[in-house]
């Protein structure tokens, strides 16, 4: 059994109807844990209604939570959630919450040492207690995973720039990818040619770029694989991007072909912005009848 460890933000999605849990790290491990590995998360709720019933709901969903701290002094998080006509989020993040300030601890460390990928984002460095943490534990794990989720005005490009030379693997959106290849210095205007652009000023020789509705590309070992996208009617794209990855990087430690891998993710992105909220149950079955009708 592989185990992944995700690090970072875990809230409550505040929509204008209903409230729902999330987090990308929490949308992530999720899915992962879905998918047969043993997860944990590192984080941080407060000593709350709200960080119970977060804490409740993961250990329903067999996500370890030994590593999420309870604090006296700050809430649990929770983001204001604005949808489009078209089902696309804007965010408005709650500031300081719980999870900006995950301290360092012996359990974390020994977690990250014994993980097969190490899942991070760049929204957990905004707070220098949580930022110092990560930047800790990077230096004990062997696959580092960089989810970029730029959330304005939560970032740096130094910040970014030091995540990404850390990463082993980084996965962004791909207007998250014109946005860092142009602060980068790039001449380029092609996806491809960005992407291989990022991974040489990065040495780092594993990125994914998602494409919305048309579906992804994998840079694995030098060579590009592609996904074109599953047509689907949208109801929201909140946790679509989060579940891409946490069933990618799933199959990929589980040593699935970085083609099927990258087919599987899309799949289970589209089938998660097709429904309501971030996490929706999906079996098996129902992804392969989904990917195969």
């Amino acid at each position: 059994m592989s185990r992944i460890v995700c690090f970072g933000e875990i809230l409550w999605d505040v929509f204008p109807d209903q409230k729902k849990i999330g987090g990308a790290p929490l949308n992530v491990a999720i899915r992962a844990s879905q998918f047969g590995n043993h997860v944990s998360i590192i984080s941080a709720v407060g000593k709350d209604d709200s960080g119970a019933k977060i804490l409740n709901f993961l250990k329903n969903h067999a996500v370890n939570t030994e590593a999420i701290q309870t604090s006296d002094s700050y809430k649990t998080g929770e983001v204001q959630v604005s949808l489009n006509e078209k089902g696309s989020a804007t965010y408005t993040i709650a500031y300081p919450s719980a999870w900006d300030n995950i301290e360092i601890t012996e359990t974390s460390e020994t977690l990250v040492k014994a993980s097969d990928a190490f899942i991070f984002g760049s929204l957990a460095t905004r707070d220098a207690v949580s930022k110092q943490t990560l930047f800790k534990l990077l230096d004990h794990a062997k696959f580092k995973v960089l989810d970029l989720n730029l959330r304005p005005p939560h970032y740096n490009t130094e910040t970014l720039l030091k995540l990404m030379e850390r990463a082993d693997f980084i996965k962004l959106n791909d207007e998250e990818l014109y946005e860092v290849s142009e602060f980068m210095g790039s001449k380029f205007n092609s996806l491809e040619q960005n992407l291989n652009f990022i991974a040489d000023k990065t040495s780092t020789k594993q990125l994914c770029v998602t494409k919305g509705p048309f579906g992804a590309v994998l840079l694995f070992e030098n060579k590009l694989y592609y996904n074109s996208g599953y047509k689907v009617v949208v109801a929201d794209t909140v946790g679509a991007g989060d579940s891409f990855l946490g069933t990618l990087i799933s199959k990929l430690v589980q040593n699935e072909s970085p083609q099927k891998a990258l087919d599987i993710a899309c799949a289970v992105g589209a089938l998660v912005a097709k429904s309501e909220g971030a996490n929706p149950e999906l079996s098996a079955q129902t992804i392969q009848n989904f990917m195969h009708p």
